[in-house]
């Protein structure tokens, strides 16, 4: 059985063509000097990459899970900067708004967003609390008939740069947790203070430290019921784990192509570096990880597009699987291609940077490991 369909290599083909003519000329750029690539944003926008499950409609790419997870593949090919900042705009907010969001809601928002007009960011993730979603502080009071926010948030990609922030707040006791948490739909004003945050890979995102100081909103900015965000919040992220499953593929990818390049022109002891055995296991094992790991993320995607009970399951099994591979690919590239994999001059060493978040954003290998365990607990009793 093919997870993918015809469709699907079309669509393959269509971004492929848009990372090789759009973004590997501002790969480097992204990387170097934090460039984010708005133009190129733009750019995606008219082809409908830049949201990929968003209905075409509102002038998105109207694909399934499987053709999101195709499109970050390929992005990340080239650039790991693009294909996460794509992942966290098209999924974590865009597709985020389209399932969740009142039809008002979506019809001022999302076609600004599909066009790459307007920038959105997912903001949860905050200084108290990264894996423990269910804790954080930011807080949105009622004040009269409206919504005052004030809080803190860390880690946010497109952050810096968003002109609306799907924001997870506390509407009710910290003791309460996960049931006293709303997501709001938050227009950025002057209330908003953002900051950008250096990092070590996936530069270019518009990663930003942001705080949110009397933030008003009507109940009309809520996204869902109040006090129902923790299903948002954790629909949003099982769905942006076998997205972010994509990005580790093309990641992966791209420096096993760069790897092989090298190993095919690299000439010592009087032969080319791909005819020494060692060269061809590492490649070997290069690929059958991108395969492992590809698969893995078609299946849990196919899982999702399928309504199947076991989405769930496999969507952390890919993430785990997938960015540890990711990792690991990556590393053998750099150490194929030795004291040249280690300088700028290198992608090796970029997407070598890149892959590292993979295995921390939208869960760690520890939350992945521990939420597989429980499932299975669940299902093996």
């Amino acid at each position: 059985m093919s997870l993918l369909t015809e469709e699907h290599e079309l669509i393959r083909k269509s971004a492929r063509d848009f990372a090789e003519k759009y973004v590997d000329p501002i790969a480097r750029r992204m990387d170097r000097e934090n460039y984010y690539p708005r133009e190129t944003i733009k750019e995606a926008g008219k082809l409908g990459i830049l949201t990929p499950t968003v209905p075409a409609e509102y002038g998105g790419g109207g694909g399934d899970l499987r053709a999101a997870v195709v499109v970050l593949e390929e992005l990340g090919r080239v650039s790991g900067g693009f294909s996460l900042l794509v992942e966290a705009y098209g999924i974590l907010f865009a597709d985020a708004v389209n399932n969740f969001a009142s039809k008002r809601q979506k019809d001022e928002v999302l076609p600004k967003v599909a066009a790459g007009d307007k920038i959105g960011a997912f903001a949860l993730s905050e200084p108290c609390c990264g894996s423990d979603a269910a804790a954080i502080q930011t807080k949105a009071e009622r004040r009269g008939g409206e919504w005052v926010i004030n809080g803190h948030k860390m880690w946010i990609t497109n952050g810096y740069y968003a002109d609306y922030y799907l924001l997870a707040a506390r509407t009710g006791p910290r003791e309460a947790r996960h049931k006293a948490i709303t997501v709001f739909l938050l227009p950025r004003s002057r209330c908003v203070e953002a900051t950008p945050i250096e990092v070590m890979g996936v530069r270019g995102t518009g990663t930003a430290e942001l705080k949110f100081n009397d933030c008003v909103v009507g109940d009309d900015d809520v996204v869902g019921e109040v006090n129902g965000g923790w299903k948002i919040i954790m629909h949003t992220l099982d769905v942006g784990r076998v997205a972010i499953s994509g990005v580790a593929v093309g990641v992966a990818r791209g420096a096993f192509e760069e790897a092989l390049g090298w190993a095919r022109s690299r000439e010592l002891f009087g032969k080319r570096l791909i005819e020494m055995q060692n060269a061809q296991f590492e490649l070997a094992e290069m690929l059958a990880s991108i395969e492992t790991a590809k698969t893995l993320a078609y299946y849990a995607a196919y899982l999702y597009d399928t309504k199947s009970p076991d989405f769930l399951l496999m969507s952390h099994v890919a993430k785990l699987q997938a960015a540890r591979l990711a990792v690991d690919v990556t590393r053998r590239a750099v150490q194929m291609e030795g004291g040249f994999g280690y300088s700028k001059d290198s992608k090796a060493e970029m997407f070598y940077r890149d892959s590292k978040i993979l295995e921390i954003g939208e869960g760690t290998n520890e939350v992945m490991k521990y939420v597989i365990y429980k499932l299975l607990e669940k299902k093996f009793g």
